[in-house]
């Protein structure tokens, strides 16, 4: 896995006649067994690199460089090293409600700390050995994306089904007094740990601030494809409305005592709830932005501030897909875009999941067949516009692999992937 397969265009790997094919084999003599050792031992100013090329023949090479420049490689995979397989049995897991028949990559569950490095991922710390965290610790990698779900550890046990649950305080102990800091998730299950059960996890979690920076609660995506797994229920408005007041009363104590409030509810649970998202000021730095939390707050920012400067080019009908829950929000935008420019034709149609279910209703998990099925025989105007994330990383996919070409083909119809920001969007609406 530590085989090259790019070198970047005039780094100090190229001008080393570092090729594709070439493997990296140590670096100051040391092993590279992965991207964490590859990204920390290349920080020296001055490396000793072994290289072995395809035909068995062995390179040394002294480089001398700035501590902060990197050597150029890009290797076979991101970790250069086989994801760590989860080992848990979650109650709530998302990969156990895939529908069968899909590709095989999607039915894999990695539990690797390393991709939180890389992609943000968050993880259990269950399937992490002992030298496996002192390994974190040692190369000063921070934050670590941790998944608690319950502070209890009988209660964690149950939720994910696997007893090195029982052990998380330990490790979060040992990551806080080694000073790496730390990010939470909860993903939230009506009746198992929301409740008091939430209240003592929001609790036991703040006791590590300012080495946890924050804590997301996220609401379980439940998907129609359930049979022989635990039963889950749905919250409900009700439920998402008492949830909301509690999340926010902690913010209020936690600001109180730390200057920060460190916990933080998921958009969902506001657009469930039918109440209106906090301020841009009340998500601080923004820091689960990546995990669905402040996200629709920034993107109606963006646009709005994008928006007073803006000058409309034409008025060229166009539509808007969007999943069912961020229906109501985004065609919240396009009226304050038409209502500046009344020229402007644009139409918001709301796709509902049937390949997941109607539970599932964020635009990442749409799918092409739906959005097929939706679309098909509508006045669309001269184009289509598709949130980026509803497409596979770096791909032109949905998830149930059907790509845009076809839905060109089909729908006879340009559709254009837009990245998922208010500027992009408002850009986007002929701007």
């Amino acid at each position: 896995m530590r085989i090259v397969t790019r070198v970047e265009e005039n780094s100090i790997a190229d001008e080393l006649d570092i090729r594709p094919g070439d493997r990296l084999i140590s670096i100051n003599g040391q092993t590279i067994k992965d991207v964490f050792d590859y990204r920390y031992l290349q920080k020296d100013e001055c490396l000793n690199i072994e290289i072995k090329k395809p035909d068995g023949e062995e390179w040394e090479l002294e480089i001398e460089k700035d501590e902060d420049e990197e050597l150029g490689l890009i290797f076979e995979t991101g970790l250069m090293d086989e994801p760590t397989a989860c080992r848990n049995k979650c109650i709530f897991c998302f990969i156990d409600q895939l529908p069968p028949g899909m590709r095989s990559t999607l039915y894999f569950k990695d539990d690797d700390v390393r991709l939180g490095f890389l992609r943000g991922n968050y993880v259990t710390l269950t399937n992490l050995s002992d030298a496996e965290l002192d390994r974190i610790i040692y190369y000063r990698l921070s934050p670590v994306n941790i998944s608690v779900h319950a502070a209890d550890p009988a209660l964690r046990v149950r939720m994910l089904t696997n007893p090195r649950a029982a052990g998380l305080m330990a490790q979060l102990d040992k990551l806080r007094d080694a000073g790496i800091e730390m990010n939470f998730q909860i993903v939230l299950c009506k009746g198992i740990n929301d409740g008091e059960r939430l209240d003592e996890s929001i609790y036991a979690l703040s006791e590590y601030i300012p080495q946890a920076r924050s804590l997301s609660v996220v609401p379980v995506g439940l998907t129609k494809h359930r049979a022989g797994l635990p039963p889950l229920e749905a919250f409900t408005v009700e439920d998402a409305d008492a949830i909301l007041n509690q999340i926010e009363g902690w913010q209020g104590r936690l600001k109180e005592r730390f200057s920060t409030r460190f916990v933080f509810a998921a958009d969902e649970f506001y657009l469930l709830a039918g109440r209106a998202l906090p301020g841009v000021k009340d998500y601080e730095d923004f820091p689960q932005i990546e995990n669905g939390v402040g996200m629709m707050v920034l993107f109606a920012d963006e646009f709005r501030r994008s928006l007073r400067t803006a000058r409309s080019n034409d008025g060229a009908k166009q539509t808007v897909v969007t999943g069912m829950a961020a229906y109501p929000f985004i065609s919240g935008l396009v009226r304050q875009a038409k209502e500046k420019y009344p020229a402007l034709d644009i139409q918001v149609i709301a796709v509902e999941n049937n390949f997941f279910g109607r539970r599932i209703t964020v635009s990442g998990l749409l799918t092409g067949k739906d959005i097929l099925n939706t679309l098909s025989g509508r006045d669309l105007g001269n184009r289509v516009l598709l949130p980026k994330n509803a497409l596979r990383a770096d791909e032109k996919k949905l998830l149930d692999d059907i790509d845009l070409k076809e839905l060109n083909s089909k729908l006879s119809i340009s559709i254009e992937a837009i990245d998922v920001t208010g500027t992009a969007f408002l850009r986007a609406l002929n701007f």
